[in-house]
């Protein structure tokens, strides 16, 4: 058994975990810890998808309460039929516009340099929204939890989430913020984000999943074990994570997020180009 490769995918999970539903893009963190433990060939790039379902589970299991309601009522309540549709409607935007163009983003943007630049980008998205934000929220007072959401609400939403196709703008910093843009109150964005997030990434899981099937050489040995490993990891942290996250944006905002991403964008800019790590290109 490689304990090495074992060690690589403990602390991807961890990473994805700790920052998928966080507004500091996981796909970017796992980009860069990727490329510093040299594990972002093919094989990489896949279990770095498998893991987020990881994330995706830890989410069904907080709201497991709430998603059961929907299931169960789905033929019966009106309200759970609008919210179903509204994340298919969310979903939407970002799944085809990934499935038209996810190769060609993969080949360019999936890179340690435009990963650096999309955080601090995604950070000055961040202090301009936060400054609108107590202007913004008075035109949507009407919604106090992801019930209350129209079609609408959720088409923006999803249009907002085509942004996190670049890696290192974040999926749910793309939600989030750009829900609150739109007139969404913070906590309303920060969990419909949550929900968005298990057809989304679920989706994206099973289609890396169809291609190992394919080629089931990669499944085969240590590989199997670390994404078991990396799988845990990432439920574990995440769950962890979202239990915080939901406290958290009760009384707080997000801009020490958006200067922890100027920060680490910038510091993987001055490594780079000052020769301190050779990042890969």
């Amino acid at each position: 058994m490689d304990l090495i490769l074992l060690g690589k995918a403990l602390i991807l999970g961890v990473v994805e975990g700790l920052t998928e539903f966080l507004p500091i893009s996981s796909t970017g963190h796992l980009i860069l810890v990727g490329d510093l433990l040299d594990f972002n060939d093919e094989r990489g790039k896949a279990f770095e998808v498998i893991i987020q379902f990881g994330a995706i589970l830890a989410v069904c299991w907080e709201f497991r309460e709430k998603l059961w309601k929907v299931a169960s009522t789905i033929k019966t309540s009106a309200i759970s039929r609008r919210f179903v549709i509204n994340l298919f409607i969310a979903s939407i935007p970002a799944m085809g516009l990934a499935f038209i163009f996810g190769k060609h983003i993969k080949a360019v943007l999936f890179a340690p340099i435009p990963v650096a630049s999309a955080f601090i980008v995604g950070a000055l998205i961040i202090f301009w929204a936060e400054h609108k934000q107590k202007n913004v929220i008075a035109k949507k007072q009407y919604i106090q939890s992801v019930d209350d959401l129209t079609a609408m609400d959720a088409l923006k939403v999803g249009i907002a989430q085509c942004a996190a196709l670049i890696p290192g703008t974040s999926r749910s910093g793309a939600t989030i913020i750009g829900g609150m843009l739109f007139g969404l109150p913070r906590a309303v964005a920060t969990e419909f984000s949550f929900f968005l997030a298990i057809p989304v990434i679920g989706g994206a899981t099973a289609y890396e999943l169809l291609k190992l099937w394919k080629n089931p050489v990669s499944l085969s040995g240590d590989f199997t074990w670390a994404i078991g490993v990396g799988f845990i990891s990432a439920f574990i942290s995440a769950f962890i994570c979202v239990r915080w996250l939901i406290h958290y944006v009760a009384g707080h905002n997000f801009i020490p997020f958006a200067w922890y991403r100027i920060i680490f964008g910038a510091l993987v800019l001055l490594s780079a180009y000052s020769g301190l790590v050779a990042w890969s290109h």
